[in-house]
Parts: C-alpha cells; structure tokens; sequence
C-alpha cells in the first residue's frame, strides 16, 4: 500500500508541471501587456517600463517561467497587480467560504445520489427507476446557475428562508455559516448528484446480477442489509471514482455560483482576477486548484483499498 502511494506520488509531479507550464504559457502568451494596465493611461514610458521590470516582464518567456515556478516551489505565487497583496494571502482570505461552500455540497451530494441510485438500480425498468433517471438527466442538463437563480427566487425572494447573497464566517455560527451556503449548496448538489445517481445504478445493476447476491436473496436476508452491506460495497469502486472526477466539475460550479450568490470564495477572486487581468492573481488560483485535484484523486486511489482488497498489496 506504501509502495502504491509513493508510485502516485511521483506520477503526479511530471502532471502538475505540466499544468504548470499550461497555466503559464495560457497567461503569458494572450495579448495585452499587463504593465500598461497597471500603469494607466496617463503613465509615461520610463513608468511602464519600471513595472515592467519589476514584474519580470522585460525577459525572455523561458526565463520567466523558472523565476515563477521557482517561487511557486516556495508558496510564493507573486503578488497581485492591483491590490499589491501577496497572492497566497489572497487565497488564504477566500479559502473558507469555498471549502465549505464544497464540503456542504458533497455531504447533500452524496445523501441524495447514492440512495437514488440505489433505489433505481433495486427498481430497475419500473416506473420509480424512470422518475429517478428523469431527475438525474434533468439535473445534469440545467445550467447551474439556473437553477441558482430559480432557488434564491423561490427560497430567498419569496419565502425569506435563507439570505438571498452573501456569506456569514465561522466565526459568526456554524448555523448561520450553513444557512448562507445552503441554497448554493443545493444548487451545485443537484448537478453533481445527476451524474452520480447514474454511475451508482449502473454499477449496482450489475452487482445485484452476481451470484452472492442471489444467494443472500435466497437466505432471507433483507433488502437494506442485501443492498448496503452486499451490493454497495462491492460497487463502491466505480462510485467513489466518479464522485472524484465530479470534484472537477464542482471546482467549475464553484466559480458560478459564488459570482450568483456573491459568496467571497476563491471562485469569486478568480473571476474579478480575470476581468481586471490581475494574471498573477489567474496563475496562482489556477495552480491551487489543479494541486488540490491532483491530492484529491490521489486519496480517491486510497480509498480503494477500502472496497477492493487487491490494492493493499
């Protein structure tokens, strides 16, 4: 097991340098010169060439990138354009709100979608299989900011439930905390779980075709113990698998639905980064990001040591 994590270790160094390079190289090469920007309209020459210095924007590409990725090595991201703040403390101020923000949406993801695949798979070809297939189409097909908009409508506008926009700390509750995420919670969670109800009834359809589970429905056993200790478990791979691919596309719902609830996450700071071309800003937020998926399918490979024996070894 040791072995097997040291070998995915080291197989996502040349990955995350590569991102590297990409994320760069995508920053670097659109057009526009960021030292202008900064500098205004009114700068003179000798002005823009003194912030362009100090951005190292006078050297070579290649030249660059190492002086970049060498202080990426020391979680030193640069310093924003405009607000002149390090980037790291940047992230560290918006860090919270996103990771609850993704906490919250995984625990109703996952309380939603797996019973329902469940259900659909022990149902199969009737009609609560097809009102649940429904759903999950119907989920993975509506943008998330849609049903964002619908929810705040329904929820924050009208029955004055929960606050229409913004975020309460920690610090202030975690009642409270979890009162301002709800609504973007479930709004994340319902795509998510689309995809996962799917995956779920497809891997538990066939397990229950397998012959222990015959053998469990001979003895007697009831259905909850045949379907949560029998069947799940067995099908556990191919679920725990998507639900870390999926983390992908909630890094993506993430960005939206901060910017459609104004919540001061991470994915708020990267959408006024790119609209002000703050691309130190842009790099950072991007490689914490590709890091983080990195991590997270790492311990998704952990985890299948928990349902498949074979991956101790």
């Amino acid at each position: 097991m040791f072995a097997y994590l040291v070998g995915r270790i080291v197989s996502a160094i040349p990955i995350l340098l590569l991102v590297a390079v990409f994320i760069f190289s995508l920053v670097n090469l659109t057009p526009g010169d960021p030292a202008l920007l900064l500098a205004g309209d009114n700068a003179t020459p000798a002005q823009v060439e003194q912030i362009r210095e100090r951005l190292h924007l006078d050297e070579p590409l290649h030249t660059r990138f190492a002086i970049w990725a060498g202080n990426a090595l020391q979680l030193d991201l640069g310093v924003s354009i405009y607000s002149g703040q390090p980037v790291t403390r940047l992230i560290a101020q918006r860090i919270e709100p996103t990771f609850v923000l993704a906490a919250v949406t995984l625990v109703i993801t996952v309380l939603i979608a797996v019973p329902l695949g469940v259900i659909a798979a022990w149902k199969a070809n009737t009609l609560i299989d097809r009102l649940i297939m429904g759903f999950a189409v119907l989920g993975f097909s509506v943008p998330v900011f849609v049903i964002g908009y619908l929810l705040a409508y329904v929820f924050s506008v009208t029955l004055k439930w929960f606050p229409v926009q913004g975020y309460s700390p920690l610090a202030d509750g975690v009642f409270e905390t979890l009162r301002s995420v709800t609504l973007p919670a479930i709004a994340l969670a319902l795509v998510f779980a689309a995809l996962i109800a799917r995956v779920t009834r497809a891997a538990m359809l066939e397990v229950l075709n397998e012959n222990h589970i015959r053998t469990a429905r001979a003895k007697g056993l009831p259905v909850p113990r045949i379907l949560i200790v029998h069947a799940l478990k067995n099908a556990g791979v191919p679920v725990v698998t998507v639900i870390g691919i999926g983390l992908t596309t909630l890094v993506g719902g993430v960005v939206v639905t901060e910017s459609v609830f104004n919540i001061p996450g991470i994915g708020r700071l990267t959408v006024d980064a790119i609209t002000r071309r703050d691309y130190p800003i842009v790099q950072g937020v991007i490689l914490f990001f590709a890091t983080l998926l990195i991590a997270i399918n790492i311990l998704v490979d952990m985890s299948y040591a928990l349902f498949d024996p074979r991956v101790k070894g």
